[in-house]
């Protein structure tokens, strides 16, 4: 996290909405993301124009909200396998809610088991104590949302159940941090103007998107921060490796790719999102959680000599026009709005019409 940023204060204005006005509500297809009760917290600072979403706001599709509470962490089959999920119903989800008859199917893949450097042992190996909540030596098991449970030796996800015990594909218990650069440049035409949406009038916002291998969906080039890594060094490393394909790079393309990448990263942003992330490979004992920060390339001068290549765990990158058709991975659609409104880009089409269904990328 920049200096500057750490060092300036932030004003904190908290808006906490109940389920019950939510609901009088819905009729405008809104409902907020439910962490700790559906409570929304918004951060600003005037002066660094900096902002962060603890909890971010999200459209529905004019359903029930509840159809869309912690949805992807309930997804079957488990990404990257033939396994089902014990169905939770919405009203179930809530750890509050007692249900006995709960049996969850236990699932670890064997790439996890494997033993990796990423990962951690099972519980109950020999010499293996994790320290939950507490920075356990270099790796991180602080959650980003605050103290969460510890059942039978096992970290209970603080949003709820998700039919599925063990740590599916992700490799430490309880919280995976995760670093989300969200790169963005405005559209411009051939003489070097804005090009405005023709519904909006607004300013069309373009960012970097990866086309994910593993499940072929849109996303932010983001990944997981390694154990002791500052998130400044994750959000450059995993842009670069896979936005720019630094890793089949030579070390002097590297040194000029840092240079340029130092001009952007090193600039003002703001923090749109941190915290739990709806992912379809959370479990009941292992989650997401990631922060999310946006460089803004205001002239597109930064970028301008920065090949995109996708590398690594991208198949395709390309830049995208921002806009509320936008369809990505997990939760990555949620940060782009949030984007959009900070920079006062278009993103509705026709604001007359508030429910609508996502449309994907075009490759």
């Amino acid at each position: 996290m920049a200096r500057g940023f750490l060092a300036r204060t932030v004003t904190v204005v908290s808006l906490t909405v109940t389920l019950t006005a939510v609901a009088a509500k819905s009729s405008s297809c809104t409902y907020f993301y439910p962490l700790f009760q559906a409570a929304r917290n918004l951060a600003y600072s005037p002066s660094s124009e900096s902002w962060f979403h603890s909890k971010a706001a999200k459209m529905s599709n004019c359903k029930d909200a509840r159809e869309n509470l912690h949805n992807k962490a309930r997804t079957s089959p488990y990404p990257g396998s033939n396994i089902e999920r014990s169905r939770v119903p919405n009203d179930k989800v809530d750890w509050s809610t007692e249900w006995e008859d709960y049996s969850p199917v236990e699932y670890t893949a064997q790439s996890v088991l494997a033993g990796p450097k990423w990962a951690d042992p099972e519980i109950g190996v020999k010499n293996f104590s994790p320290k939950f909540n507490e920075k356990d030596g270099q790796v991180e098991r602080r959650s980003q949302n605050g103290f969460y449970h510890v059942e039978n030796g096992r970290p209970r996800n603080p949003v709820g159940r998700t039919g599925l015990v063990g740590r599916g594909l992700l490799g430490r218990w309880g919280p995976n941090h995760a670093a989300d650069p969200l790169v963005t440049k405005w559209k411009r035409d051939g003489s070097g103007n804005k090009v405005a949406h023709p519904a909006s009038g607004k300013s069309i916002l373009q960012f970097i998107a990866i086309k994910r291998k593993d499940c072929g969906e849109w996303a932010i080039p983001g990944g997981m921060v390694d154990p002791g890594e500052k998130l400044s060094a994750a959000l450059k490393r995993e842009f670069s490796e896979e936005a720019l394909n630094s890793l089949q790079k030579t070390e002097a393309e590297k040194e000029e790719m840092e240079k340029q990448l130092n001009r952007l990263f090193s600039q003002d942003y703001f923090v749109v999102y941190k915290g739990y992330v709806d992912d379809p490979r959370n479990t009941d004992n292992a989650w997401m959680e990631t922060e999310a920060v946006n460089y803004h390339d205001e002239t597109g001068e930064a970028m301008e000599n920065l090949h995109l290549e996708a590398g690594d765990d991208a198949g395709k990158v390309k830049w995208v026009d921002i806009g509320e058709k936008l369809k990505l991975y997990a939760s990555h659609a949620d940060f782009v709005k949030l984007v959009a409104e900070k920079r006062g880009a278009h993103w509705r089409e026709d604001h007359n019409l508030v429910c609508h269904d996502g449309a994907e990328i075009k490759a």
